[in-house]
């Protein structure tokens, strides 16, 4: 092992999401489009199909691949649905939320003043991939936070 090698490269975070799309490259210029991302770079495998892509949306990469059932890389398409959320902080959530939908996204939930303090609103991408996109409004101690979901979520 080399030592001299950091263990978390510095332009990286300890955790990265890496999505498994159908027409990966499409969809890296999607998220150009969608969320302002920068193209990082991408590597073709055998059959010019991205094996490997990296983009940058803020201060975050984003990784992704063209799925492939021989290697057990199945996408959100594929899978009917997916149980992750990729959750994104902007400026501004509402025009951050219109570029996407200009760019091809469906919003699911729109844009609303949340309990915890965010404008959140929620939409799903043209490759089956679910994204919440907020922008911090205001903050609360814990207690604030519990009594309005109680007041919001009186079944929670």
């Amino acid at each position: 092992m080399n030592t001299n090698v950091k263990p978390i490269p510095d332009d990286m975070h300890s955790l990265t999401p890496h999505l498994v799309c159908r027409d990966a490259n499409a969809a890296m210029d999607f998220y150009i489009q969608a969320f302002g991302a920068t193209d990082e770079g991408r590597m073709p495998g055998p059959d010019g199909k991205l094996m490997h892509g990296m983009l940058r949306i803020g201060d975050s990469a984003l990784m992704l691949a063209e799925e492939n059932s021989g290697c057990a890389m199945s996408s959100p398409l594929s899978l009917n649905g997916s149980s992750v959320t990729i959750h994104l902080y902007v400026e501004n959530a509402d025009a951050t939320i219109e570029q996407a939908v200009t760019a091809g996204a469906r919003v699911t939930m729109p844009a609303e003043d949340m309990f915890w303090g965010d404008r959140y609103g929620r939409l799903v991408d043209p490759f089956g991939h679910e994204w919440s996109v907020a922008t911090h409004l205001r903050d609360l101690s814990s207690e604030e936070i519990q009594a309005a979901m109680n007041n919001a979520c009186p079944e929670a």
